[in-house]
């Protein structure tokens, strides 16, 4: 932070001057587009691009897995939907350096994970790319020994408005408690801003309204992601408060950072709600690059992820255009009347839902067949 006491000063991390000759490739683009575009046609150039795909990039949400676990165990309503909100909270604070945005997944590319904890319990994770126009990124996270159940899908959408360009992150995450029937938490996210792409320092926010949501337990938490202002504000701040929805009462305020320091406030009594600073991420486990299949994302984008780390960018740009090349000349074959079969998901209305059904009741069992199901259902075939 350039000085912690000047609430106009930003994290270091979150910008990044660019050179004339990218800062001409990105106007460049920017040419071909009218205020309010849509970006996701456009081919971005390397130098922009996090080292990992969206489908890897949403499991900074399972990073901090005891907050979630321990909301489970809580018996207080209330105190579950905090810990559920914290949860949520958790997972922005992990981001590359600069202004970078991951890799657009490829229709079927796919990235599973899991995780093992200290009481023996483990998670499993599977996401797949279920639509390419419009860009669907479906996902989901079960640890059955803990009677957690994740689902969700993420359908960005990319605008150019102007010296900015804005990601709409559209789509819903479910979080449940399998032992709590019914107790569904609906989870929307905030939008993500490239600021200062034509000119000036640029700058990643996070802005508009976040929401979570437990109709059972009739509470709601409105977050606000605010973005500076030009003559004040801070960055990176939130604000948002926790309500009864039938009465509007409000329980809880938040507020702070969310790369930072977040607070929680009940009754004038203001304490430490989640810090960046001192968390420990949950390490995932991958499968080795050799061991995935090809169009795992870690495998699938190996070679372009190693040039970017070496700052390779015309090597970068090469290895880029090979996967978008051969997924255009995929998708002309399958057209016309072609259909995608999905390995994982399946549409239920604008959702998707996860294709593994009729899960044991015993935990051990249950995590067996989510085991086999993430890991070894096979492709499927026209």
């Amino acid at each position: 932070m350039t000085d912690p006491n000047n609430n106009n000063a930003f994290d270091s991390d979150d910008t990044e001057v660019v050179d004339e000759g990218n800062r001409s490739i990105l106007m460049d683009i920017i040419s071909q587009l009218s205020k309010g575009g849509d970006l996701h046609r456009i081919t971005l150039p390397t130098f922009v691009l996090e080292p990992r795909s969206m489908l890897e990039r949403i499991t900074d949400f399972m990073s901090h897995p005891e907050i979630i676990i321990k909301a489970n165990q809580l018996e207080d309503p209330v105190e579950r939907f905090v810990a559920v909100t914290q949860y949520f909270l958790s997972g922005w604070h992990i981001k590359p350096k600069g202004v970078k945005k991951p890799y657009n997944p490829i229709l079927g590319e796919q990235f599973r994970s899991r995780w093992t904890f200290a009481d023996g319990t483990e998670a499993f994770y599977v996401a797949e790319q279920v639509s390419h126009h419009p860009p669907i990124s479906a996902y989901y996270y079960a640890s059955p020994e803990n009677n957690i159940r994740i689902i969700g899908d993420l359908k960005p959408k990319s605008k150019f408005l102007g010296n900015s360009a804005a990601t709409l992150m559209q789509g819903e995450i479910k979080v449940s408690f399998t032992n709590r029937p019914g107790e569904d938490y609906f989870i929307t996210m905030p939008n993500v801003y490239a600021r200062g792409i034509l000119f000036g320092t640029m700058l990643m926010e996070l802005g508009d309204v976040a929401s979570v949501k437990c109709p059972k337990l009739d509470l709601a938490c409105s977050l606000e992601f605010k973005v500076k202002g030009y003559f004040g504000g801070t960055y990176n701040s939130i604000a948002g408060k926790i309500k009864r929805i039938s009465t509007g009462e409000a329980l809880y305020e938040i507020s702070g950072k969310w790369s930072d320091e977040i607070y929680i406030t009940k009754k004038g009594n203001k304490e430490i709600f989640f810090d960046a600073k001192t968390a420990k991420i949950h390490p995932k486990i991958v499968a080795p690059e050799e061991e995935q299949e090809a169009n795992e994302s870690r495998r699938l984008w190996s070679k372009l992820t190693a040039a970017l780390k070496v700052n390779n960018q015309p090597l970068a740009t090469e290895e880029k255009s090979k996967i978008e090349d051969a997924q255009r000349a995929k998708r002309a074959r399958e057209e016309p009347g072609g259909v995608h079969l999905l390995r994982y998901f399946e549409s239920k209305g604008d959702n998707y839902e996860i294709k593994l059904k009729d899960l044991s009741s015993d935990p051990q069992e249950a995590k067996k067949q989510i085991a086999e199901f993430v890991f070894n259902t096979p492709v499927p075939s026209a």
